[in-house]
């Protein structure tokens, strides 16, 4: 098992495939979108795989694939089947806005995959129309009713923005009610990609629980799995759950278990931390497998303590303002 310097389990890697995203949501991206990376800057399926085969060596039992959205990148299902035939690895998941996810469903089912987080912020079309700049609302629905057909795991991100959907937490909670699926708040964070600081949180997790509770006040605490960024609630006769993740208020950090490689290659041990070496150039500079594997050893033994540190040792980018999309959620 991988350890960090604060005895920490590392299993987990979020592999960002692209930057590219097909909306433009506004807590993410300016509305004229980002100036994308260039094919060169990217990491090739062949160093994406090479990436996570080594990692599963070293102890990764669970990759997540992200963007961006995957499904922009070309050939995404080979990355995928490859990925998902690695020994030693016991899971594979994704990340996805749904836009073009419903005709990939099946094979997604045949690979393997049990699990798909789709992200969607509101239950009404002008709303999302609002929040994404984009009339996709149908196909992200169509993604979700497939991903049920097939039995695979759902669960719903939610960003709550004050303002602009926090009249849609009740309605994102009732689907719960008839439907198997964890519906995920997720507090609001600062990569907006847009270069503006973060005016700060208005929406937190314990009003977010709050509100939940005028109209469910019977809604109950569990059992949160291990390494759970959410803390888990449902309603007594509801097939679904909720969770509420601090992703800003950073409460779950003692137990994070992941790190991440965004599209151009840069290793993240923390969401917060700048990047902290880029396996990609290190790779197309001839660095062998075993160099690289003390590298990342070396990197994991040099973890910050939690998000606020991280955010502190910042170099590159004081004052956080690069989108989720170039880092992978």
């Amino acid at each position: 098992m991988l350890k960090d310097n604060h005895g920490r389990n590392i299993n987990y890697l979020r592999l960002a495939v692209t930057d590219r995203c097909n909306l433009r949501c506004f807590y993410c991206m300016p509305e004229d979108g980002l100036n994308w990376l260039s094919r060169t800057e990217l990491m090739t399926y062949e160093e994406m795989l090479r990436s996570c085969s080594l990692l599963v060596k070293m102890g990764i039992e669970k990759i997540r694939i992200t963007g961006g959205e995957p499904f922009v990148r070309k050939d995404i299902m080979q990355l995928l089947t490859s990925i998902s035939q690695l020994q030693g690895l016991k899971e594979l998941s994704l990340t996805t806005n749904g836009v073009l996810t419903a005709p990939y469903v099946s094979e997604l089912k045949k690979i393997g995959v049990r699990s798909v987080n789709l992200s969607l912020d509101t239950l009404d079309a002008n709303r999302f129309f609002t929040i994404t700049r984009r009339d996709e609302f149908a196909n992200v629905m169509a993604a979700l009713d497939a991903l049920l057909k097939h039995n695979i795991e759902v669960k719903i991100n939610a960003v709550v923005m004050d303002g602009k959907n926090t009249q849609d937490i009740i309605p994102l909670v009732e689907m719960t009610k008839d439907l198997p699926v964890s519906v995920r708040f997720i507090e609001e964070m600062p990569f907006n990609g847009d270069g503006h600081l973060y005016t700060g949180l208005q929406w937190d997790y314990v009003r977010i629980l709050e509100e939940i509770k005028t109209k469910y006040p019977q809604v109950q605490k569990i059992t949160d799995p291990a390494y759970s960024t959410a803390y888990n609630y449902q309603i007594p006769g509801h097939k679904g759950s909720i969770g509420i993740i601090a992703a800003y208020s950073r409460t779950f950090c003692g137990t994070c278990n992941r790190i991440r490689i965004t599209p151009q290659g840069e290793l993240k041990t923390c969401l917060y931390d700048d990047g902290v070496l880029n396996i990609k150039n290190l790779m197309r500079s001839g660095t062998a497998d075993n160099e690289l594997q003390g590298i990342l050893l070396n990197a994991f033994g040099n973890r910050p303590k939690d998000g606020w540190e991280a955010e502190q040792l910042r170099v590159q980018h004081p004052g956080i303002h690069e989108s989720m999309a170039t880092i992978g959620g």
